[in-house]
């Protein structure tokens, strides 16, 4: 199956915002961690998900 140009760019689209939503809370993580021992949860990070809209 063969995708045409509008495709290919929505794919691209997509792929390009879930790295940088994995990049940002991976940093946030890091940082979590780094200050505290643990990490964030799954709570956490779906809650701050909305505000980066």
């Amino acid at each position: 199956m063969m995708i045409n140009k509008a495709q290919a760019t929505l794919i691209n689209k997509t792929i390009g915002c879930s790295r940088f939503v994995f990049n940002h809370f991976l940093s946030l993580w890091d940082h979590a961690y780094k200050e505290t021992g643990q990490g964030l949860t799954y709570g956490t990070c779906s809650a701050k998900l909305p505000a980066m809209k």
